[in-house]
Parts: structure tokens; sequence; C-alpha cells
């Protein structure tokens, strides 16, 4: 007989982003008792069940399923102060249930293995060099990246793009262990719709991954060692998208803010991004420096840029390709899938990226019992 999982309850009424007491309110059901079905000193009755099941938008299944072992081992946000530890709790449950659905769809559908190579402290002490090492270990070279989210796909990174349900969150990043093997998963938040952000973000939440997963606990940093590491993600990101010598040997006319246009149609990077790494790389003096971004500011480039609605702007494939690859191949059909996951079907869409209606069941068309004459005689027949 299939048992009532108090994990999993726990797990969904985080995923919604309700408190004990929230979710008592919308049930009508007591705290007390959701208290102790989520300690599992008690089961609900099916009435309650069927009320959890409604509010908090998950299958009767998902309640008796098991997870496989799973250790969070850090999530890195990029406004980790501003943003509530409910809307943390959130997005980290989402982080988890996504990894369980890949392990799922892991069975069917070979994905790239995590390829991180040993980063030691002196590495990330130098991290012009750190980034430069990263790319030979990928075999990119110097050369413009045109599309983020692809290197990490291809490279064993869990990528999806959804609503973040606030601005406060914006992209994030996860470490989880799941059975010895290390998942590195990137969140990007979809509201931020222009290329160049999309590319920053991506190599920002990268940095986080390759710099900081195991050498500090997130739950307990504090407000001054946060910052330290948000800047080095971001000279990470800056340093990787914009190679030191290749982008120095771009740089002819440093001075130009229109120069910088060109650049973005190369380089894949918004043109602050691109001004505040010249002054880093000490090509610009700060006179020089305040100068161009009073340029942007006067161009009002500082929300929108030039080129920001001409370049593509680079989607995460891998996961919607798997699913397509399972259900276009009669693996499982989507009514399969989703038991297999015990989720519903707009939940899994917007968690894995999918196109809406990916995972509709498909109507068989009622074979043709009646067609059209063809032979001559026949139709001779009808018209006399």
């Amino acid at each position: 007989m299939l048992k009532f999982n108090p994990d999993r309850l726990r797990s969904a009424r985080l995923y919604e982003g309700y408190t004990i007491e929230e979710l008592a309110k919308k049930t009508s059901v007591s705290k007390q008792a959701i208290s102790q079905y989520e300690n599992d000193n008690n089961d609900p009755s099916l009435e309650t069940l069927m009320a959890l099941m409604h509010t908090l938008d998950f299958p009767r299944e998902y309640f008796y399923g098991e997870d496989e072992e799973t250790r969070n081992v850090n999530t890195f946000f990029r406004s980790l102060f501003t943003t509530s530890k409910k809307e943390r709790k959130a997005q980290e449950e989402k982080l988890k249930r996504l990894t369980q659905i890949y392990q799922a769809i892991n069975k069917y559908v070979k994905f790239p293995k995590t390829n991180i190579p040993e980063i030691t402290d002196d590495m990330i002490n130098d991290i012009e060099s750190l980034t430069m090492y990263l790319r030979e270990y990928w075999s990119l070279g110097d050369e413009p990246i045109s599309n983020m989210v692809y290197v990490l796909e291809k490279n064993g990174f869990i990528v999806t793009s959804l609503p973040t349900n606030t601005k406060k969150i914006d992209a994030c990043s996860n470490l989880q262990v799941v059975k010895s093997e290390e998942k590195c998963i990137v969140v990007l938040g979809n509201d931020k719709r222009t290329a160049v952000r999309r590319q920053f973000d991506c190599t920002h939440e990268l940095g986080h991954l390759v710099m900081h997963k195991w050498a500090l606990d997130m739950e307990t940093v504090t407000r001054e060692k946060y910052k330290v590491i948000e800047k080095q993600a971001d000279q990470f990101a800056s340093s990787f998208l914009l190679p030191k010598e290749a982008f120095l040997n771009d740089l002819i006319y440093p001075n130009r803010i229109e120069y910088y246009i060109e650049l973005k149609k190369k380089w894949k990077v918004s043109i602050q991004a691109m001004i505040i790494r010249a002054y880093n790389l000490d090509v610009l003096s700060y006179n020089q420096y305040q100068y161009l971004m009073r340029q942007v500011g006067a161009r009002k480039w500082r929300t929108e840029e030039p080129l920001d609605d001409k370049i593509p702007i680079p989607e995460p494939t891998a996961l919607n390709k798997a699913v397509n690859l399972i259900i276009n191949h009669n693996v499982l059909t989507p009514r399969e899938f989703l038991k297999e996951i015990n989720m519903n079907q707009e939940k899994t869409e917007l968690l894995l990226g999918l196109d809406k209606g990916t995972l509709s069941e498909k109507k068989e068309e009622n074979d043709l019992i009646i067609e059209l004459k063809t032979d001559k005689q026949d139709i001779q027949k009808v018209k006399a």
C-alpha cells in the first residue's frame, strides 16, 4: 500500500510559496493538522488531501511518490539580502523538482555529463587566468561567444528559463548532489528579454558555480562576504565574455561611444559592460569612463541599448529537445510522462521551459470511412 509522503507535502507548500498558516487558511485545514502531516504524525483524510491537491495544484500521485536522495549544497541569488526567505525557498523547491524531473528524463535520454575542471583557491584569486583556463578547457579560444546558454548545456549544466515571480530574485544558480553526482542548475528569469543581459546572467551564474559552489554556506554568509562574491562573479563574467588580449585588440577607439555599438555586434555584450571592462583594463582613465557613462545616461541606454531588439536571445533547448524525443519517438505518451514525474502539465511545461501544449495528449483522428469516387463510370452514373 502506498504511503503518504510528508516531505512532498512540505515541498509542495514551499514550492507554491505558502507558510503553514497561509496554506491552512486557503484549505480550511488547521495549522496543527498540516504540521502533523508534514512531521509524519498523521495522514490526511481523502477530503483533506483533495483540498491540499486543489490548493497546491499537484496530482494525488505526487503525495505518495518518492524522490531520489538529493543534497542541496548551495543556491546563489543575485539579490540575496533583498529577497525574502519564503521567496528563496520557493525557488529552491522548484530547482529540486527540476532536478528530479531531469533524473527521470535521463533514464531515456543521454545528457552531457557535468564538465567543470578542478579549480584551486589560487586560480580564484586570478580571475583573468581562470577564465582563460576555462575557455581553453572548453575549446572556446578567445573568440566571441554568441550563445552562452548553449555553452552551458553542452557542458552538462541544467538550464531553464522561468518566471521568478519577483524582480528581486533575477537569475539564480544551484548545486545539488544526486547519487554522488554534482548537478549544476542555472535558472534565467524570462522577463529580461535582451540577448546581452541573458549572456551576462548566464556567465555570472557560471562564475558562482565554478568559484563558489563548495566555498561557503550561502545560508550563513555575511552581507560583506556576499558583496565580495557577487563582485567576483561579475568580474568572472566580464573576463570570460571579453577575454583580455582579444578585447584589447578591438579597443581601437575606446573614447567613442558609437564605437561600442560596433563592438556589441561582435562580442554580444552590453555597451555599459564593455565600458566598465575597458576601464578595468586601464584603457580608459576615470574621467573618460565617467564621460562615457554620462553619454550612456543622456542617450537613455541604461534601460535599452542599440541592438537590444536585433540580437537573437539565446534560449535553453536541451530539456525541450529531450522531452520531445521521448514523446515523438513514442517512448512515453505525454500522460505517461506526467504520471512518471508526478506533476501536472502546466507546472511541468513552465518548469522545463517547454512550449505550451507540448505535453497535451494528441487526439487520434478517426479513420476515414468515406472517399471520393475516382472511376469515371461511377461519376457518370451519379450524374445520370
